[in-house]
């Protein structure tokens, strides 16, 4: 099976950094409703009137937002890690598999129980909660598969040796 193409372990940092970045905006935009209205080119802009490919002034404050936590989470969920073993590529696979399966759950959820504004903001939750479990399961069962290998590193031989 061929490796899978990451990112070098030194682009973990930055990765929670723009997650960091991301919530410290998030926060600024929700509860005190931080604004940064800039000219943006929009290939669909559809407020009072839809228009196609053209310039408009709008806050993007909410787009950093979304962009910073997607790409934070996107840096950490594709890094390498330190000491990358054979065994961390399946480790990746199974918490490819469970975010998978749980982030359609929640979609099926979210369609069948939630709606109005609600609805859009699960949504829009949804940008990123791919990744966010994809990390979420990775981690843990890295640390699981960590101290699984030290455990079995410090327990004594339980081999009884006959004379």
């Amino acid at each position: 099976m061929p490796d899978i193409v990451l990112l070098p372990y030194k682009f973990r940092p930055a990765g929670y950094m723009l997650i960091l970045a991301g919530l410290v905006l998030a926060t600024l935009y929700i509860w005190f409703d931080f604004r940064l209205t800039l000219p943006v080119f929009a290939a669909i802009s559809a407020f009072y009137e839809t228009k196609f490919f053209t310039v408009i002034h709008t806050n993007v404050a909410d787009e950093f937002v979304l962009l910073s936590l997607l790409s934070g989470l996107a840096v950490i969920a594709f890094t390498r890690e330190k000491n990358e073993t054979a065994g961390i590529d399946r480790l990746r696979l199974r918490a490819f598999f469970r975010s998978s399966v749980l982030n359609t759950l929640f979609l099926i959820f979210t369609i069948l129980l939630v709606f109005g504004s609600g609805f859009l903001g699960l949504l829009v939750f949804n940008l990123f909660s791919f990744l966010l479990f994809y990390v979420i399961f990775f981690r843990i069962s890295l640390m699981i598969h960590r101290r699984e290998r030290l455990t079995q590193q410090t327990e004594p031989d339980q081999t009884i040796q006959l004379p």
